[in-house]
């Protein structure tokens, strides 16, 4: 026992405290990198589309007008072509041709008569 009342009580020691290294705080992005880059190709690929959709459009409405242009030319050439029909026939009267027939001084001979079938 004298051994015992010779000893201190044994006093506890703090240990020596580390001070903790804080890393930073990451805080949680929204939208993350391949997100980002995703929403790009997106973004890309609805521009290009929009705009051979338009392109097309435009080459649409183009050869819609070029088409319109030629049926008013071939409406054209056809009032043309049945005026001129039209003035065959007041031209080709049998009248017509006996009086330019007398005034170019020319007469009729009943032998050289042929027959021609009409149109």
């Amino acid at each position: 026992m004298a051994l015992h009342a010779k000893q201190q009580p044994f006093i506890r020691q703090p240990l020596p405290q580390e001070t903790p290294v804080r890393q930073p705080v990451r805080k949680k992005k929204l939208v993350t990198k391949g997100e980002k880059i995703l929403y790009a190709a997106f973004l890309a690929m609805f521009i290009f589309s929009s705009i051979l959709i338009i392109q097309n459009e435009a080459s649409i409405r183009a050869g819609a007008q070029e088409i319109q242009s030629i049926e008013q030319a071939t409406e054209e050439v056809q009032r043309q072509n049945s005026d001129l029909t039209v003035q065959i026939g007041e031209l080709s009267t049998y009248e017509r041709i006996w009086s330019e027939a007398k005034a170019l001084g020319l007469t009729l001979n009943e032998q050289n008569v042929k027959v021609v079938p009409g149109q």
